[in-house]
């Protein structure tokens, strides 16, 4: 039987060289807060009720931040180290038999290969603890470890506390551990706060269970990258930059094409289907869903979306938190702001901007035009200059639309307002009320000429 395995996420910490009174793990890159993507990792390797978050700094954000994904969480009030992280968790932790795997909300690029490694190393060794390691050109500031010839770990030390051959030491330690559970509690609780800081630390279990006769291993991982926290903006960006660049890759082994990915932005969880063509500077961002044989023009922005197979987004567009159906075309510079519906083999045109719409199969508004709150029937040709007047100053009302309406240029349809299926509106109307199916509506004023009015404004 594998042994069960329950992973601890420390994100309790404010994080004060991030100069921010929002908690590091709150910060983003990716597209995703820092400690969602340490958690949906975490998720790869087990199963949710064995993941816990010991939150503390703005706890309320850290569990919004995470809702919908299952795990627990811990609450650390006083932050007093790594150890004291753990130590208050200890009721809800302790039962879980097996291996449990530390990890810092702070470290987004840890990978769940690595961490497999980890637990797989754990395993094949016996020993009580397996901790995560990486050389640094420049080690100052991390804590040293003191190895034996076997890569035994017999103690980790601090910079602060470090002699100056332990100084000259490269090997550090990531704060990333896998613990046999029992043993880990059997000892955790001999830690005392017996440094300037006056905290636990985790670290100290190491030589308590050396001390006890039992071995800790050293994993080394070669990318430093992956393993090392986020401390400042430098470092945040440059986490965006190793996130993105992993995304942009991953989806083109996957049969994207990617013009210039070096210019596009991708988000974690966007997904995307094979034989897509995403073009030069565009971004494709939160939950994003796009299907097989879509094009996504350059410079344009969608978010929160989901796009069906063959639907074609021409450059400049937005489009946000609205579903395209099967071979739509939207654009180029057209705006979809939020809860719309665009049906199958419908057109958007350039300039053309809809909210809280529901557009028909195969009908056009191909420039110019406002769509707010308005259904909109199928085979309908909506005219340039077109607008819903959705808004009386109080509330928002409906434009309904029936199917193959023909609607002329420069219209105003003013909300609430129906217009019949099969009906007309002629080019430049207002149109107030209920349009009979069938029906020709015009709502302008009728054409007066005033001959010879030149002439005559002229000798006046």
């Amino acid at each position: 039987m594998e042994t069960p395995i329950t992973v601890v996420v420390l994100a309790a910490g404010l994080g004060t060289r991030m100069k921010s009174k929002r908690a590091k793990v709150l910060h983003r890159a990716g597209g995703q807060t820092l400690v969602e993507h340490v958690v949906d990792t975490a998720l790869e390797l087990t199963a949710a009720e064995r993941v816990f978050v010991v939150v503390g700094h703005q706890a309320d954000q850290v569990r919004q931040a995470l809702d919908g994904r299952g795990a627990g969480f811990i609450e650390q009030i006083e932050q007093k180290g790594t150890g004291h992280a753990l130590l208050v968790g200890r009721e809800a932790l302790a039962p879980l038999e097996g291996f449990l795997v530390v990890l810092y909300g702070d470290c987004p690029l840890i990978s769940a290969a690595t961490l497999r490694r980890l637990i797989d190393e754990q395993a094949a060794s016996g020993a009580a603890a397996t901790v995560i390691t990486t050389l640094l050109d420049d080690p100052t500031g991390y804590g040293r470890m003191i190895l034996d010839s076997e890569r035994n770990v017999t103690a980790i030390v601090e910079q602060k506390a470090a002699s100056p051959d332990q100084l000259a030491v490269r090997e550090i330690n990531s704060g990333m551990y896998c613990f046999r559970a029992e043993l880990l509690w059997r000892h955790i609780g001999q830690i005392r706060p017996d440094n300037p800081a006056r905290e636990y630390y985790l670290t100290d279990v190491v030589g308590l269970l050396h001390r006890a006769g039992h071995t800790v291993r050293a994993m080394r991982v070669d990318n430093a990258a992956e393993v090392l926290g986020i401390n400042n903006r430098i470092e945040l960006a440059g986490a965006d930059r190793v996130l993105r660049d992993r995304k942009v890759r991953e989806l083109m082994l996957e049969g994207v094409t990617i013009e210039k990915p070096e210019t596009v932005t991708i988000d974690a969880r966007v997904r995307i289907g094979p034989d897509t063509v995403i073009e030069a500077f565009a971004q494709i961002l939160g939950g994003t869903r796009i299907g097989e044989g879509c094009r996504v023009g350059a410079c344009s922005i969608v978010q929160d979306s989901d796009l069906a197979g063959g639907v074609e987004v021409l450059p400049f567009s937005m489009i946000g938190a609205s579903r395209i159906e099967a071979g739509a075309r939207i654009g180029p510079y057209a705006r979809l702001r939020m809860g719309n519906h665009v049906e199958a083999g419908a057109h958007i045109g350039n300039f053309v901007e809809l909210k809280k719409t529901h557009f028909g199969a195969g009908s056009k508004a191909m420039h110019l035009a406002y769509l707010g709150d308005a259904e909109i029937g199928r085979g309908v040709n909506v005219g340039a200059g077109t607008i819903t007047c959705n808004y009386d100053g109080r509330k928002k009302h409906q434009t309904t639309v029936g199917d193959g309406v023909f609607i002329g240029s420069n219209n105003t349809l003013v909300a609430p307002v129906e217009i019949g299926e099969g009906g007309y509106t002629a080019a430049g109307s207002v149109i107030t009320d209920k349009v009979p199916p069938g029906a020709l509506a015009l709502g302008r004023a009728r054409q007066v000429n005033k001959e010879g009015w030149k002439k005559k404004g002229r000798e006046g």
